[in-house]
């Protein structure tokens, strides 16, 4: 899969293909190698805390809300709770259930001064199977990759 370089260097490749508005996105895999090989590298998880309880976390990672359940409302103290876990230098990689959440909380993290975001492509438990609806098509999860039951 490569050197931490050459994974950085294809995630912000992707970035810019889409001009996307923080460093870069990763694919799961890559993420966790990056967690391997770079100890000050943070996995931000920011799925709400009733997603951790039911669908499981991955060890080692931080967890900040992103939105709340039930009513899925903006974590209004979202950047103030990531400054307190994660320092605003160290590669920060966000990830929620499929991708989307993870987007605007690495957009929301870049512009609260987070110098290296990057977003998780396809999330924890990822895409929805256009035909059972079910996530399990790709992902954390589908790609074999550490997780615990909480």
């Amino acid at each position: 899969m490569g050197s931490i370089s050459d994974i950085l260097a294809r995630a912000q490749a992707r970035a810019q293909q889409v001009n996307l508005p923080y460093h870069g996105a990763l694919t799961p895999q890559e993420a966790q190698i990056l967690v391997t090989l770079a100890p000050q590298a943070k996995l931000v998880d920011v799925r709400a805390r009733a997603e951790w309880d039911l669908t499981g976390v991955i060890p080692g990672s931080v967890q900040v809300e992103w939105q709340t359940y039930p009513g899925w409302h903006l974590n209004p103290y979202f950047a103030q709770q990531l400054k307190q876990l994660v320092d605003h230098e160290a590669l920060a990689m966000f990830i929620c259930r499929s991708g989307g959440r993870s987007h605007k909380a690495a957009e929301a993290a870049a512009q609260a001064g987070f110098l290296e975001c990057y977003n998780i492509l396809e999330g924890f438990e990822g895409d929805r199977d256009k035909v059972t609806q079910q996530r399990n098509i790709n992902g954390w999860k589908k790609a074999g990759l550490p997780w615990v039951q909480s």
